[in-house]
């Protein structure tokens, strides 16, 4: 029989549930608990919290104008109420993610369709405007004023992806792009088209992954893309986006 000094040495100091997640093992009881809400890590002494406490944690207030989410091994996601309890002792908990409910300065986003939580949080954590639109029952994601790396005629342009109806099973393929990019140097850029959005011309890049570099269904994403297409950006000029 386990006598209580062996069950107060099975309590570790401090964990990362991140860790343990990623590993594939389950957290084991702790004094302390590391937890990573968006991009900021914070240590708590308890091993659970409600969305609530952990809205006001992370210091988005009111709480009620925001949303919870909770990342699970895999690439799974699930929302957390404000009243809901999130264990750091399940099995599988990565970290939590949170976006506004409400946009309430400049000109209303238009969510024609909405992308999987943690996309959306990652789209809200680079400060651009987005949108979600149907276009001739094409869904689109466009990013506004998108920085475009140095060597080109423009600095900025609105960045567009297809988004195909089986995402994120189904690969994102390409970039579109509006105003069209163009060398500063005038070298032609190779293998451009044009692809119509709500009836504006816009410059497709006909740029594809390789069987060494396919879609990785779970992994993959809207965030992991859009590096693709900053190497894209870059191999036209010879160079590599820097580690």
């Amino acid at each position: 029989m386990t006598n209580s000094t062996e069950r107060t040495k099975e309590i570790m100091d401090e964990i990362d549930i991140e860790e343990y997640s990623k590993s594939g093992k389950r957290p084991p009881l702790a004094r302390r608990y590391r937890i990573r809400i968006d991009r900021e890590r914070f240590v708590v002494t308890v091993p659970h919290m409600t969305g609530r406490e952990l809205l006001v944690l992370a210091g988005k207030q009111p709480p009620e104008r925001y949303s919870l989410t909770q990342k699970l091994r895999g690439g799974a996601v699930r929302p957390i109420g404000l009243n809901e309890v999130a264990d750091f002792t399940e099995p599988g908990v990565e970290r939590f993610m949170t976006l506004p409910l409400d946009q309430t300065e400049g000109e209303p986003k238009r969510r024609e369709f909405r992308l999987p939580a943690e996309d959306e949080a990652n789209l809200e954590s680079t400060g651009l405007a987005w949108e979600t639109l149907v276009d001739g029952g094409v869904r689109w994601l466009i990013v506004r004023d998108r920085p475009v790396s140095a060597g080109y005629s423009i600095a900025r342009a609105h960045t567009a992806l297809l988004i195909p109806p089986a995402y994120s099973d189904a690969e994102i393929d390409m970039v579109y792009f509006d105003p069209p990019l163009g060398r500063a140097d005038g070298v032609p850029i190779n293998a451009l088209a044009q692809q119509q959005i709500e009836g504006r011309v816009w410059q497709r890049w006909s740029r594809h992954r390789t069987p060494q570099n396919p879609w990785r269904p779970g992994i993959d994403s809207v965030a992991t893309h859009l590096l693709l297409v900053d190497q894209w950006l870059l191999r036209e000029f010879g160079r590599q986006v820097a580690a």
